[in-house]
């Protein structure tokens, strides 16, 4: 089966939150969650780059490792998912992300700012695939409907591509050969614990 994987080409974003705006509309997210957001380093200056963020589905995904409950997993094709029925709140997964993806509902403290929420990859929660209750809590669920995550599908510049890893990899590989060189592929290596060899 297929790794299912993100790569934002942060020589191709143009920072229009396209990916942000879809995300929202199509799982209906909560005011003060966002799944995915667009961060600009060196706003204004030579240099600027824009990435698309999100859960990156890690390989080894460190928000798993310190859940004190156990509520995150990986499916067969390498989405990491977590269940909001065992969350507890705690917000030990998002210290651990190097990605800032685990979001919460409210501020407070241990167990009070309710139950952490994510980027899913449209792939839904451990509730019955495209069921009433699996939208409810996770949104809908683009992957058992055989669609890519809409985020990537809405980036007019194709800058955010979400799929298989390989197919990923060769479609950034065929950019590099293009331009000459190869800086964009934000967060591949911290996610993946691999390079996109060019």
């Amino acid at each position: 089966m297929a790794r299912m994987k993100f790569l934002c080409d942060a020589d191709r974003c143009i920072e229009c939150n396209a990916c942000v705006t879809a995300c929202k509309n199509e799982h209906d997210v909560p005011w003060g969650i966002n799944r995915r957001r667009v961060v600009t380093l060196n706003d204004g200056k030579p240099g600027e780059r824009s990435v698309s963020m999100a859960c990156m589905h890690c390989t080894d995904a460190p928000c798993a490792s310190v859940c004190p409950v156990n509520c995150f997993f990986t499916t067969a094709d390498g989405v990491v998912l977590h269940s909001k029925d065992l969350c507890i709140g705690c917000g030990y997964c998002f210290y651990a992300c190097p990605f800032g993806a685990p979001q919460y509902p409210r501020v407070g403290n241990f167990g009070s700012r309710g139950k952490m929420d994510k980027c899913t990859f449209c792939a839904g929660g451990p509730e019955q695939d495209m069921s009433e209750v699996e939208y409810a809590k996770y949104g809908r669920n683009r992957i058992a409907e055989g669609k890519l995550p809409l985020c990537a599908e809405m980036c007019s510049t194709k800058a955010l591509l979400a799929g298989d890893g390989e197919i990923i990899a060769t479609i950034y590989k065929e950019r590099v050969a293009k331009r000459g060189y190869g800086t964009g592929a934000w967060g591949w290596k911290t996610a993946y614990r691999e390079t996109v060899q060019t």
